[in-house]
């Protein structure tokens, strides 16, 4: 039976790895997969999924007016495909969601989102949002603070090291100045309380 899954975490857990490891293995077992990113990513160039480790895919693309009911259906009807992957679904928009679910409903395809869940100033994404409301299974790609706690938060840091409270929700690239921490060191990061 097919769901709506969705798998999150913080930056730099590996999200990318895993969903290219689990399209690998559909692929490998002879079932066809259909790759989808968000096109505003292109830290590994135009239409590509890739992971820091080093490997890639080519992907279909989304922006905000995409629907994503369509671009399943699309696909569906050319060729057999076993299972969709999204990556950087933290992008989607709330109906992008919707269709998403109606495309699994409708037809009985799974769908394999993988997302931040929060942003930097600890905050709701909000394909993020619409993907713990609607998922039939949410999965925790888990990765740690510094101190050995499960890092569950993020901070950006600005040019003297120091973490932001302020800006935008959506900022491409500079893994560099992003910390996935704990709660409690992420408070302590921006001054919380």
């Amino acid at each position: 039976m097919a769901k709506l899954y969705f798998n999150y975490s913080t930056m730099n857990a590996g999200k990318s790895t895993i969903l290219l490891q689990a399209s690998h293995n559909y692929i490998e077992r002879g079932m066809q997969t259909f790759l989808v990113t968000a096109a505003l990513d292109r830290r590994a160039g135009e239409a590509t999924i890739a992971s820091r480790i080093g490997i890639g895919a080519a992907a279909t693309t989304f922006d905000q007016n995409t629907d994503m009911f369509d671009l399943v259906k699309n696909r569906l009807g050319e060729a057999p495909c076993h299972c969709v992957f999204v990556d950087e679904a933290q992008f989607l928009t709330h109906a992008q969601v919707w269709q998403l679910a109606r495309a699994v409903d409708d037809l009985g395809v799974p769908v394999m989102c993988y997302g931040l869940r929060v942003d930097f100033q600890g905050n709701l994404f909000p394909g993020s949002a619409a993907l713990l409301a609607l998922a039939d299974e949410m999965r925790e790609v888990r990765t740690i603070c510094h101190c050995g706690k499960k890092a569950t938060m993020v901070v950006r840091l600005g040019a003297d090291g120091q973490a932001l409270r302020d800006g935008d929700q959506v900022q491409i690239g500079g893994n560099e100045s992003y910390v996935s921490l704990c709660r409690r060191h992420w408070r302590e990061a921006v001054g919380e309380a």
